[in-house]
């Protein structure tokens, strides 16, 4: 009988662990996960369209699908099933049709997914019915430079770039002689008519602007006289040193253009109308240069050209200006102690109201009569729609495309805390805990850097830098709010600029020491992880960290401030964040106290270097400069370099990949053999 026992205990044992293990998020059940995304809401306000994407790990690819769901609730129903993604999916304005692209033209189909026909063999990267119904705008690339081998007709072989002004390459692309422009073009039953308009024509720029912008960037006014747009209309040089965008109208009666916010310097993107036509909005920031400076409503009066900003005394971002249909409220998203919520502006009271709260985060959103309908994710669990009761703020979850997925997973504990810096400021500190804690073990835990430098540590939920992955493999996740970060007003976010290596590595270092209290934390197996600003904060650290750390991983850190500032592409990033460039008389404080190959005299502690050659925002040199330093002191430290990937990695098979041997990396260094 005592035989038996200590089997059945043993047994016991081996099924609950077996069980704690297979219930862990792991990296291919994350790639496993449905995307969800919102793309329209019907014009009578009762449907929701939105998309969904699914990868396959063996394929090495994703596929969208379009998909709706009843506004006051109901089954979701799958209405398209293509094999490629459809995107870019819209309620034509009378509501009949859904217009999408899929294989870059226009299709059309009915409400309920019937009748799928090509409406043209246009190309087009994106697309908006007229609110009238008789045109739609789109955008195309034009090419409008010659390469060598058209210069040069007789050397067809030849392959070199031939460059004369900055911007040849950016973020993760080479110029290719084409700029993105708008077109308009006559539609009628279901068809397009007509000669397509450039309203761009011989213009060497973009819109939207690269390398993110989209079709929130352009837009139609209500009585589809004019379309509205972004542009930056320089080049070379002074592109690269200036955010500098303007919201152009052009008028399609008289076919002129007209800048509407000339003399405003910051980035002016968004734009859109009233119902009504009195009335344009749109983000605008104040500073050129500073590509995370605060993001403001301004409000455009058709009439007298009066401008004003509606978001005065918000010390926090406004994103997304969208109207209510009849014009009396405008509803935006902003940062709010590290979450994302919406709020709601009476254009007669001129007050901001916050309208949801909780521990997420509120992406996408379109209004629908009294409600909203949001994109709305957490650390713990993916993008979802949620119906939000505009008066009282009440969300009810509407899709649940991964519920049966989550529900076989334990997800960890997320707990904010406020943890006291140097200079005596409470920073958020978000503690994600593993899936079945025991507080009376002890766990290697992670301080988790987080890039930017400007970009909260909010409620995102990444299918790279995942909190919840991290703690399914039994590591305690420090994420602290360090300076620089937004949602907590402008002097916090202001903070970083110029100061890189100064008070937020403080901050970090008040956010891991703080965490090193605690009894489960084992304070002699900590790591430090970060990518881009986290590179460079680990890089940094791994120079300055009086022993607290084990071991290090960088993913595209910025590592040599003088070699990165002479090969990156965004100058005014650069020269507003580091000071300027090295060589002018008065260097920069940057380079003599905040580059972290100052320190590389200090380093002793094993480093994974992570890095991408296509990315250009952070050169790829980087990342060898780093990794042969270690080498070359004989730190323990491996190189993982991907030629096809840029600042992130975005493939499933490299994604996966990249987790495997971060995970390697840290567990050789931190858990107890």
């Amino acid at each position: 009988m005592r035989y038996t026992l200590f089997f059945l205990t043993i047994l016991l044992l081996f099924v609950t662990s077996s069980f704690a293990q297979s219930d862990r998020l792991t990296p291919e059940k994350l790639w496993e996960l449905g995307r969800v995304s919102l793309d329209d809401v019907s014009p009578d306000g009762k449907t929701a369209l939105y998309g969904v994407s699914y990868y396959k790990l063996a394929e090495n690819k994703g596929n969208r699908d379009l998909y709706i769901v009843p506004v006051d609730g109901g089954t979701p129903k799958k209405i398209t099933a293509f094999q490629g993604s459809e995107y870019n999916a819209q309620y034509r304005p009378d509501g009949e049709k859904i217009g999408f692209l899929y294989g870059g033209h226009l299709w059309e189909m009915n409400p309920d997914g019937s009748d799928q026909r090509q409406v043209s063999d246009i190309a087009m990267n994106g697309f908006a019915y007229s609110p009238t119904g008789n045109h739609v705008l789109y955008i195309d690339d034009v090419k409008l430079e010659k390469n060598v081998n058209e210069m040069y007709p007789d050397l067809p072989k030849a392959e070199a770039r031939i460059i004369d002004n900055l911007m040849y390459r950016h973020w993760s692309e080479w110029h290719d002689y084409a700029y993105s422009h708008v077109f308009y073009v006559g539609y009628e039953d279901g068809g397009l008519s007509g000669t397509p308009v450039d309203i761009m024509e011989g213009e060497a720029y973009d819109s939207p602007l690269n390398p993110f912008g989209g079709m929130e960037e352009i837009s139609w006014s209500a009585d589809g006289r004019y379309i509205a747009y972004t542009c930056k209309k320089v080049t070379g040089k002074e592109y690269a040193e200036s955010t500098n965008s303007d919201i152009y109208r052009y008028d399609l009666e008289t076919q002129k253009t007209e800048n509407l916010t000339e003399g405003m310097m910051g980035y002016d993107k968004a734009p859109v109308f009233s119902p009504d036509n009195k009335y344009m909005a749109w983000s605008s920031m104040e500073r050129a240069g500073f590509e995370s400076d605060r993001n403001r409503i301004f409000l455009y009066d058709m009439a007298s050209g009066k401008k004003e900003e509606l978001t005065k005394g918000l010390d926090r971002d406004a994103n997304s200006p969208t109207w209510t249909a009849d014009g009396s409220k405008l509803y935006f998203t902003s940062g709010e102690q590290a979450t994302i919520q919406l709020f709601e502006m009476d254009l007669k009271k001129r007050k901001p109201r916050q309208v949801t709260e909780g521990i997420h985060n509120i992406y996408g959103f379109k209004i629908a009569g009294g409600n909203a309908v949001v994109d709305r994710v957490s650390m713990s669990a993916p993008a979802e729609l949620y119906r939000v009761e505009l008066a009282s703020g009440t969300a009810t979850q509407l899709t649940f495309t991964n519920k049966k997925m989550l529900s076989e997973i334990t997800m960890g504990k997320v707990e904010k805390r406020m943890v006291k810096t140097t200079d005596g400021k409470d920073m958020l500190t978000w503690v994600i805990y593993p899936p079945h804690f025991d507080p009376n073990k002890k766990y290697p835990a992670l301080l988790y850097c987080q890039g930017g430098p400007q970009s909260a540590v909010s409620q995102f939920f990444s299918y790279r830098w995942n909190f919840q992955l991290m703690a399914a493999n039994d590591y305690i996740i420090v994420a602290p709010n360090r300076r620089g970060l937004p949602s907590f007003g402008r002097e916090w976010n202001d903070q970083i600029s110029g100061d890189w290596g100064g008070q937020a590595m403080k901050d970090y270092l008040s956010a891991i020491d703080d965490a090193k209290k605690e009894s489960f934390v084992d304070e002699e197996r900590i790591g430090a992880v970060g990518a881009s600003y986290g590179g460079y904060s680990v890089y940094w650290l791994a120079g300055n960290h009086e022993k607290r750390f084990k071991c290090f991983i960088s993913h595209c850190g910025l590592f040599n401030l003088e070699s990165w500032y002479g090969t990156t592409e965004e100058m005014f990033f650069a020269n507003w964040d580091i000071g300027g460039n090295y060589w002018q008389d008065k260097q920069p404080v940057s380079y003599q106290q905040h580059s972290p190959h100052k320190y590389v005299g200090n380093w002793d502690t094993p480093i994974l270097v992570v890095h991408g050659e296509k990315d250009f925002r952070v050169p790829i040199g980087q990342g060898m400069e780093a990794f042969n330093t270690a080498q070359m002191q004989d730190i323990p430290s491996r190189f993982l370099y991907f030629p096809n990937e840029g600042h992130w990695v975005l493939s499933p098979q490299n994604g996966v990949l990249w987790h495997r041997v971060f995970f390697e990396w840290l567990d050789k260094w931190l858990k107890k053999s």
